[in-house]
């Protein structure tokens, strides 16, 4: 799986992170068009019903952003110098939290939408107490993965211990991802082919 992303090339990220979901958000909005305008009283059950899947689609959508998170920074670990340690360890604690808070929170608005979540607890304060923490420290893990992540990056690319100054670029460029993935993965795309080549030629050279 780490290797599908690796040598994945930009134009198929694109699409599958952001052309996908968008080709569903205009078919769920030309669809409540549609349905306004055939009807004078649309029913709001049926409206409602267009966006039962639009938590799978985050699911969806978070499963990909994540994987290519993932397999940037540890995929990419072993082009990384013998003499250099990064805190690969620290990096999967922090990486695993918001994916779970995402796709439970994913969940909860799939049951939601079907009517599941009218359990008298939708209004209730547990929900402030519990989402708002969790959702701001989710958000302080994110920002901890595109700092590993883009560390990552340029240290494999430079051979050498890098400052935040090395790779705010990178930084930058993973937050708005909708436009660094064009210029952030044909590094990745020619790291992993850097590391491949010399490992079939390592593996060539034995006697």
């Amino acid at each position: 799986m780490v290797d599908i992303f690796l040598k994945a090339k930009h134009w198929q990220l694109f699409i599958v992170m952001l052309g996908i979901p968008l080709l569903f958000q205009f078919y769920t909005m030309f669809s409540m068009f549609s349905e306004f305008e055939m009807e004078s009283n649309p029913n709001p059950e049926n409206v409602m019903n267009m966006f039962h899947v639009f938590p799978i689609i985050m699911i969806l959508f978070t499963g990909v952003f994540f994987g290519w998170f993932w397999s940037i920074a540890i995929g990419l670990q072993k082009n990384i110098p013998e003499k250099i340690k990064m805190k690969v360890s620290k990096f999967k604690v922090l990486f695993f939290i918001p994916l779970i808070y995402i796709i439970l929170l994913m969940i909860y608005m799939v049951g939601l939408f079907s009517g599941m979540g009218n359990t008298g607890f939708t209004n209730s304060g547990w929900i402030i107490v519990i989402i708002l923490p969790l959702h701001l420290f989710s958000m302080f893990c994110i920002f901890y993965s595109l700092y590993f992540v883009s560390k990552t990056i340029k240290t494999a690319e430079l051979q050498r211990k890098v400052e935040f100054g090395d790779f705010a670029g990178e930084f930058f460029l993973l937050w708005f991802y909708f436009i660094g993935i064009w210029i952030v993965q044909p590094k990745i795309n020619k790291l992993y082919g850097k590391e491949n080549t010399s490992t079939n030629k390592t593996y060539y050279e034995k006697p």
